[in-house]
């Protein structure tokens, strides 16, 4: 089959940062499907991975971690999908990625594409709804109907993450939701997918807060740079707040929440399918939900640009492009 793969850690500008390559068709286990890719996007953790973990001597490391595809073949013990399901889905970390023409994943954590969608507005969507939905329901402590009268401040409102995340707390919370973008283009994204107010990250924060009313913040999801914010987050959160990242910050002095009270959460999606965890079915059910609100109309997808068929050459322009800080919502590819 098809895929594209690295054999070394390499800079993208390289030729062989990632590389056009043939390798075996997978089989599946038990409780896996086996996906025929018709649609990927690509991640921050795409990059990130690429930068930093070598593949063993000689062999080559797929990525690729939002998918948008057909069944084709079943586990012995698959009984949530069967064979020309449409589907979607992230994938996990510790399994080959799927920029190639067949993929493997655990049942548990597909969903049903939405029908909606064509395959490449879909791809979009996986692992910035999980992300986005376990930060805001499981981290913050947000519930659906509820928080008339809290703030939600979103950190790189912008993003692929934040592009959901926004969209969720606006039409599934009572919250009134604040972005941050720095850049024209992006405040205006960040209104048209619903906040109700827009600042700028690159200013101190919390006079833009004043200036609009808000003395403070019950929830701050902190999507980027966190350790460049964190002195002006704490300052912005109300006592007994919550703090949420999705980052990689150097270094945190978490002594600085404690006059507060303040809560700090760590999401990381792909925690359930690492360790196997007795509720990796709920990203399941989650997918499920957010294709019925897609098909509802109640949430968008956040494609961003379209890069073309999926080969070496688009996914490195796909992974500067991430690494350049400029995107914006999501980068998808289609076709092989």
């Amino acid at each position: 089959m098809k895929a594209i793969a690295y054999y070394q850690s390499l800079p993208i500008e390289h030729a062989e940062a990632l590389l056009d390559l043939e390798l075996p068709a997978p089989q599946p286990g038990p409780r896996d499907l086996l996906v025929e890719v018709r649609a990927i996007s690509v991640n921050p953790v795409d990059t990130k991975v690429r930068r930093n973990v070598a593949p063993d001597a000689g062999q080559a490391k797929v990525l690729g971690w939002d998918v948008a595809g057909v069944v084709r073949a079943v586990g012995s013990e698959v009984t949530l999908f069967r064979p020309g399901d449409r589907v979607f889905y992230a994938g996990a970390i510790d399994r080959p990625g799927a920029n190639s023409e067949l993929h493997l994943v655990d049942e548990r954590i597909v969903g049903h594409m939405p029908g909606s969608l064509d395959f490449a507005h879909a791809a979009a969507l996986p692992l910035t709804s999980i992300t986005a939905w376990e930060l805001l329901f499981d981290h913050l402590g947000a519930r659906e109907g509820q928080g008339a009268g809290q703030c939600l401040l979103v950190m790189g409102a912008g993003g692929g993450v934040g592009s959901i995340l926004v969209q969720l707390a606006r039409r599934l919370t009572g919250m009134t939701v604040i972005g941050t973008a720095s850049r024209a283009e992006t405040q205006a994204w960040v209104r048209e997918l619903g906040a109700h107010h827009v600042i700028d990250h690159s200013q101190p924060l919390l006079p833009q807060l004043q200036a609009l009313g808000i003395a403070q913040v019950e929830r701050v999801a902190s999507l980027t740079h966190t350790d460049q914010y964190f002195d002006q987050l704490v300052e912005a959160l109300a006592p007994r707040g919550r703090l949420a990242l999705i980052d990689d910050p150097a270094q945190l002095d978490v002594t600085q929440l404690k006059r507060k009270s303040l809560s700090l959460h760590w999401e990381f999606m792909y925690t359930r399918s690492l360790f196997q965890t007795a509720d990796m079915i709920e990203q399941h059910r989650l997918l499920e939900r957010v294709g019925q609100l897609i098909d509802a109309a109640v949430l968008r997808t956040t494609l961003g640009e379209h890069f073309g068929r999926i080969d070496a050459a688009n996914l490195r322009r796909a992974h500067a492009l991430l690494e350049s800080g400029k995107a914006r919502g999501k980068i998808v590819l289609e076709g092989f």
